[in-house]
């Protein structure tokens, strides 16, 4: 399937070549120049967004866009300020590049980020004449999928309140209460539940939530750290070890009153 990139840059210099090289290695790409047309979509399959735009500030348009939609946000910036990229970073982008970059550079980005957060569409739908019959497709057997894991639920300190995660609605709770996670906040949290208790290395995050060839601020792992202690209400949910990693610290099991 064809990649749709959407590029939000109002330097037509750089621009132009831009698109012309996405086109030129198989995307689709269409151009904007300004923070509000490009968050009037459509966003296609990615969006590549310079953080220095006109109108107005390119976090706030990274905002806008995770406000509606999940779709994958590589920040193009020139800006050499760490915070600046954290902040987009923890705003739901998914990758930073820094100007000047390569094409090569810029597309080995583009399919990794886009292989993390494949989305399905369905097929579009044909109308036909009146009388019009088809004959049905053939059967297709397939092996019985395995059934959806059930919602996991985990305490840690006593009076503490549960917290649950469904992977398969990729929802979570905290005493009942819904907790709101981005795509990358609730892979972390996820990860870190396979296994209670067990100690992941920050490489191991790296590799299983962002990509093995990840190139981008290890400090992006604290900040989406520090933003799941803030949205669990409790930072003791994560512990940190220091110069290993981090654990979710839970007992193991679901707890006798929690069982039906």
């Amino acid at each position: 399937m064809t990649v749709r990139a959407l590029l939000i840059e109002d330097d037509e210099t750089i621009a132009e070549p831009l698109v012309e090289g996405l086109r030129r290695y198989g995307l689709t790409a269409s151009h904007v120049g300004t923070g509000t047309a490009g968050l009037e979509g459509p966003y296609g399959d990615i969006v590549l967004l310079d953080l220095g735009l006109p109108d107005m500030d390119g976090i706030d348009v990274c905002r806008g866009i995770r406000q509606v939609s999940d779709v994958p946000i590589i920040m193009l910036t020139a800006r050499g300020e760490e915070a600046d990229r954290v902040l987009g970073l923890e705003l739901g982008a998914d990758d930073y590049l820094a100007k000047p970059f390569s094409m090569r550079e810029l597309i080995a980005r583009i399919r990794a980020v886009t292989r993390r957060t494949q989305r399905t569409e369905p097929a579009p739908t044909v109308p036909l004449g009146a009388g019009t019959t088809v004959a049905p497709p053939p059967p297709v057997f397939e092996p019985e999928p395995a059934p959806a894991p059930a919602p996991v639920q985990h305490q840690t300190l006593e009076g503490q309140e549960p917290l649950i995660v469904d992977r398969r609605t990729r929802q979570v709770w905290v005493g009942g209460a819904p907790v709101a996670l981005t795509p990358k906040e609730f892979e972390l949290l996820a990860l870190l539940t396979e296994d209670p208790g067990a100690v992941y290395s920050r490489q191991q995050i790296l590799d299983r939530v962002w990509d093995p060839h990840f190139h981008g601020p290890t400090k992006t792992l604290d900040v989406h750290v520090a933003t799941l202690r803030r949205k669990l209400g409790d930072p003791a949910w994560i512990q940190t070890l220091r110069g290993v990693g981090f654990r979710l610290a839970v007992h193991t099991g679901i707890p006798e009153a929690a069982r039906p």
